[in-house]
């Protein structure tokens, strides 16, 4: 078992947006930052139900179908829920519609207290207050041999970091700068001296850049 974490971040660092509207709670940045990863075959068929095998098929595309391949627990934060936006309402589901993509427990980091929800296809989301290493442990506990991710967003991905709980760190860096938003790196000094690091340039133009962390003596 591993603990995973796959982030799409700006060439200045941020894996977070700041242009969206009530209208457009989003933002067209976001779009911009993940553009190459959802013209993956592999994102247009896990994501978006796309069957006709049309997308891309290159270097974004094999980290992509790395991103689905042996996860038996998530962990995110309230953001990436969606809770921040929708903090009131006890119907809001998330942004994936009835059956998300994940198809394993996901563990939820947030005060607010929410019952256990059941989608389609194997997603339960559950709503929990704990440190990273409590959250961690419930997670193991579900995902038996397979690995856990920490899916973001940013924050949360942080302080698993902090503390050293991150065994492979793969970001995958747009050519664009956001100039704002939540940054990855900030508070992680030397991170990479723990860390046996690659990295892959795509034709899209991403470097896709790889930390696994190094064997303890």
């Amino acid at each position: 078992m591993a603990v995973r974490v796959d982030l799409n971040i700006s060439l200045d660092g941020f894996a977070t947006t700041t242009d969206g509207t009530p209208d457009n709670p989003i933002g067209e940045d976001w779009f911009r930052l993940v553009a190459a990863y959802m013209a993956t075959r592999t994102v247009r068929a896990r994501v978006f139900g796309d069957t006709t095998g049309a997308g891309t098929t290159d270097v974004d595309d094999e980290y992509a179908a790395a991103y689905f391949e042996g996860i038996g627990a998530e962990i995110m934060g309230a953001g990436m829920f969606g809770l921040h936006l929708h903090p009131d309402d006890p119907d809001w589901q998330g942004w994936w519609g009835p059956n998300p993509p994940f198809h394993v427990p996901v563990f939820v980091l947030t005060h607010e207290q929410r019952p256990t929800l059941e989608m389609e296809g194997g997603t339960t989301f559950h709503f929990i207050s704990a440190t990273p290493q409590e959250a961690l442990a419930r997670a193991t506990a579900e995902a038996g041999s397979l690995d856990v991710r920490v899916g973001g967003g940013p924050t949360v991905v942080r302080e698993f970091l902090k503390a050293g709980l991150v065994d492979r760190l793969h970001v995958a860096i747009a050519p664009l700068l956001l100039g704002r938003g939540i940054r990855l790196w900030d508070d992680l000094r030397g991170l990479e001296l723990g860390y046996d690091i690659t990295t892959e340039a795509a034709a899209s133009g991403t470097a896709h850049v790889t930390f696994s962390r190094l064997a303890r003596p």
